[in-house]
């Protein structure tokens, strides 16, 4: 396989060089925690489990964790296949553009960036809701949401101006206090035997999901995809792969450390969330004027209450962290898009001493500002409009991405790498493709559900129309270059971490196998022809050049 350079038209600006990140920066834990912070665990947990006990499968929503884990990790060992091939911050935009075209890619490519600029405004609408609560609660001051999102963006384009070193210590920090008290609460029911109805196995009974468990009806579709929302982000581990030691090793290992240990840790705190407020009072706090006491009981009661003060804390720092994360793979995707002249190539320019899309980085941070004054704007909630629409928006394109993705591993195996194994190229994805496609149903046929009150917006009205949007315009772009600027449109997605490790390189196609019918031909007229004088058609003599060391 070959490589050359890709060209760049925009020269580099006083303190930019042309698309480099910084290599060798990501140990294996720091590109964990870089994904498990897009997860955001006690933001999910806090959120999305009251509202699946109240309005989902009852006191089965721990299974429905379960049934997530299973599908997921089927989907990330067909992922993490093509993983150890391609090297490329691009990620979903890159497998797709190998393994489907360059024109499914582009489209796809226009969806999943989308769905990572909005789930930074998204992440701090709910991060200034609980800055707003914990502020009011525990210091008496009432401050204005948008002054903790504004803030909160501005410190996030702060942080992430710096080396990728800098945001990975910031989240494995911030990471490590969420989990930390959602463990304490966990272990403290677990500890005392659960609530009143004990510690309730039968809540992990995978057959509840199809039950109502305490509801009067059971929406085990909704309940589903609020267990998958939960993963969002996950796969964000290919993204560092440029910025990681020894990538095609490390990127693999995170991605299923990420998809199966943050499955186990949600089973466990959505199981001990249950027990510890016992059947019929957590489907009541669930359905509450204030579902977060689903949490805020058990930790009050088997912990104590000084641990609710630090858990309403750490629902405001967890949040942070989820959208420093968010930030870093949104501004990752148009730096990747920059660098290949898709978008304008100034935002595939990195820093000369951090080694930090900072321009890409820029942008994204203005982006989010104006999501959240727009909103602010239109007078709607952190919470209800902000938070839930915007989520649901990114979710929605993203799962349809996730899906296309597997199509692509799936084909790109079938031309290339046969020597790999049947597991991972072939029935993995299959099983990985049918399971996210399930997902994409469920999120179509609970996507009402699911916004809420958000619901009866013209935003959320527009969601299909913005994903087929950016599709189409995507795949035009990409079916325009095809034939204005063919060297651009090569480009497409073919942008990789070069071999050494040296700075991005564009990866030229793979050449097909060679034809085993005019192989089998050729090896015929050597052996009537053992002088080597071989009477071979043009095309024939084309092969064998083509195939020469």
């Amino acid at each position: 396989m070959s490589t050359q350079s890709p060209r760049t038209d925009a020269p580099a600006k006083r303190g930019s060089q042309p698309g480099k990140l910084k290599a060798n920066t990501l140990g294996l834990w720091d590109v964990v925690f870089m994904a498990v912070a897009t997860s955001a665990p006690i933001t999910v947990m806090s959120g999305n489990v009251p509202f699946a006990v109240g309005y989902g499968v009852g006191t089965g929503t721990p299974a429905t964790y379960i049934w997530a884990t299973v599908i997921l990790t089927v989907f990330a060992v067909a992922y993490v296949s093509m993983a150890r091939y391609v090297t490329s911050t691009a990620a979903f935009y890159g497998f797709i553009s190998r393994g489907l075209g360059r024109v499914l890619g582009l489209g796809t490519g226009f969806m999943v960036t989308f769905s990572y600029i909005v789930f930074e405004a998204s992440i701090i609408g709910i991060f200034s809701y609980f800055g707003h609560l914990a502020f009011q609660d525990q210091l008496g001051l009432d401050v204005h949401w948008v002054v903790f999102a504004v803030v909160g963006i501005l410190l996030i384009g702060f942080l992430t101006y710096f080396e990728i070193s800098l945001a990975a210590k910031i989240l494995t920090l911030l990471l490590a206090t969420e989990i930390g008290i959602l463990a304490v609460m966990a272990f403290g029911v677990l500890f005392h035997g659960g609530g009143p109805d004990g510690l309730m196995p039968e809540t992990l009974n995978p057959v509840n999901i199809f039950l109502p468990n305490g509801l009067q009806v059971a929406a085990p579709g909704l309940a589903l995809f609020i267990a998958f929302w939960s993963w969002t982000g996950f796969e964000s581990t290919v993204m560092y792969g440029e910025e990681s030691k020894n990538p095609k090793k490390i990127v693999p290992i995170a991605t299923l450390i990420a998809v199966t240990g943050v499955g186990v840790f949600y089973t466990f705190v959505s199981w001990m969330s249950v027990a510890g407020n016992g059947a019929d009072q957590a489907i009541a706090l669930a359905q509450s004027a204030n579902p977060l006491d689903m949490f805020f009981h058990p930790t009050d009661v088997f912990v104590g209450h000084g641990w609710v003060l630090v858990m309403e804390w750490l629902m405001m720092t967890g949040s942070f962290a989820c959208a420093m994360a968010f930030h870093n793979a949104a501004a990752r995707y148009m730096y990747s898009l920059g660098r290949e002249g898709i978008l304008p190539s100034v935002l595939g320019k990195t820093h000369l001493k951090h080694g930090s899309p900072h321009i890409a980085s820029f942008l994204q941070t203005g982006i989010a500002i104006l999501w959240i004054l727009g909103f602010w704007f239109f007078n709607k909630d952190p919470y209800l409009d902000v938070f839930v629409l915007l989520a649901v928006l990114g979710t929605f394109t993203l799962l349809i991405v996730q899906t296309v993705t597997m199509a692509a591993v799936f084909n790109y195996f079938r031309k290339h790498h046969p020597e790999e194994n049947i597991w991972r190229t072939k029935v993995a994805p299959v099983l990985g493709g049918v399971g996210m496609l399930g997902v994409v149903v469920l999120m179509c046929m609970n996507l009402d559900t699911a916004a809420g009150p958000a619901a009866s917006s013209l935003l959320f009205k527009l969601i299909p129309y913005i994903a087929v949007g950016l599709f189409v315009a995507g795949a035009g772009l990409a079916l325009y270059l095809r034939k204005a600027n063919p060297l651009k449109y090569e480009t497409i997605g073919y942008v990789v971490l070069a071999e050494d490790g040296h700075g991005p390189v564009l990866d030229e196609e793979e050449p097909e196998p060679m034809r085993p019918i005019d192989l089998e031909r050729i090896r015929e007229l050597e052996r009537k022809n053992p002088l080597g004088v071989l009477e071979l058609t043009d095309e024939d003599e084309l092969e064998l050049e083509r195939r020469k060391p």
